[in-house]
């Protein structure tokens, strides 16, 4: 084994070690939580170690430079599951149906009227959760709290799409407790289970508030270049 697949392997697992004990520690069962690794900008030869150490659940943020490597990758590894977690224009919309088992970031009807449009043509209905914008900041996707409800009601009712769960990004410079507790308020009383919330450096603390799926990159395949 090389050392960066060493390290790869090393990181993969002392996130799995940490999120065990987040998990017991809020009386939650570790089966529970799905780890993402997030491989965006990442190359294949950072990918392949997670995929030999275990790892079958992986994000991405831009459809272009998933495109580009996925197909080859799942060719080889049959079984893996693919997760949009970036912004998602509604132009982009058709390649992100065929390619992504779900999508975490649909967020306005635009986008929500383009997926339910591919996901019929297609024939394919991945998975969608609504990204809400929980700390209302201008420059980051996200339907506002306030207006939760409504799209999410549009999403199902209108839109006819298979929504799961909730997922938020909180800001950089604020406790993520509040906005995690939030989420999971929007989430309890629209009846959906699933939450894609905490990364690396919160994702014990978003354990903590009921996440079912944390998006962790840097702990796992280090820095990025």
């Amino acid at each position: 084994m090389s050392e960066l697949d060493h390290s790869i392997a090393a990181g993969l697992s002392e996130v799995r070690e940490r999120i065990a004990a987040a998990a017991r520690d809020a009386g939650r069962d570790p089966a529970e939580i799905t780890l993402i690794a997030v491989s965006k900008t990442f190359g294949a030869e950072r990918i392949e170690p997670a995929i030999a150490a275990g790892q079958r659940v992986f994000g991405e943020n831009r459809l272009q430079e998933s495109e580009e490597k996925w197909p080859a990758l799942r060719a080889a590894h049959p079984g893996l599951e693919l997760h949009m977690i970036g912004g998602l224009q509604s132009r982009k919309v058709e390649g992100a149906v065929a390619l992504f088992d779900v999508i975490h970031t649909i967020d306005r009807d635009k986008v929500a009227k383009a997926a339910a449009k591919a996901m019929a043509e297609q024939d394919r209905r991945p998975s969608v959760m609504v990204q809400i914008n929980t700390g209302e900041e201008p420059q980051k996707s996200g339907v506002p709290p306030a207006e939760a409800d409504r799209f999410i009601e549009a999403c199902r009712e209108v839109h006819g799409l298979p929504v799961t769960g909730l997922m938020c990004i909180p800001p950089l410079d604020e406790e993520p407790a509040p906005h995690f507790a939030l989420l999971k308020k929007i989430a309890e009383r629209n009846d959906l289970r699933q939450l894609s919330m905490g990364m690396s450096a919160d994702f014990e603390v978003a354990i903590a508030f009921g996440a079912t799926h944390v998006r962790v990159g840097t702990a796992i395949f280090g820095h990025r270049g």
